[in-house]
């Protein structure tokens, strides 16, 4: 049986569900203070939005016939100068910061991810579907 490969729309619209849903997440924790259960759910939705948001990307530079891209760094590269997103460098955080927060790994990051999603990360990803529904209309 053939998979369908998902269109840039359908890529976008997963986004748009996963970002609402980190948003969501982001209200509900500060009404509890950011307790540990739920910055593990602003991290776990996060992460999904980031993967989505590379996966639009890589639908939407392919779409416009461009090569594919191998790993996330290259691909937000390509955001940056297709501007898609206002700051590569701070992407490119996204990823190292994702990086870093490997639950194999003993210190423990939820706080600094949980802060930086909150009071960077959710902004760039809303800016970014500011600009592709831009581009896609």
């Amino acid at each position: 049986m053939k998979s369908v490969q998902p269109t840039c729309e359908k890529c976008f619209l997963d986004f748009q569900d996963a970002l609402e849903e980190l948003d969501e997440n982001i209200q509900l924790g500060k009404l509890h203070d950011l307790e540990e259960k739920h910055q593990k759910k602003i991290i776990r939705s996060f992460e999904l939005t980031h993967e989505l948001a590379l996966k639009t990307i890589g639908e939407y530079l392919k779409k416009m016939g461009r090569k594919e891209h191998l790993g996330p760094r290259d691909t937000t590269v390509e955001a940056f100068n297709e501007d898609l997103i206002d700051d590569g460098q701070a992407w490119l955080d996204m990823i190292i910061d994702r990086i870093k927060f490997d639950p194999l790994y003993e210190a423990n990051y939820n706080e600094v991810l949980t802060g930086n999603i909150i009071k960077k990360y959710f902004r760039m990803l809303l800016n970014f579907e500011r600009k592709m529904k831009d581009k896609m209309s």
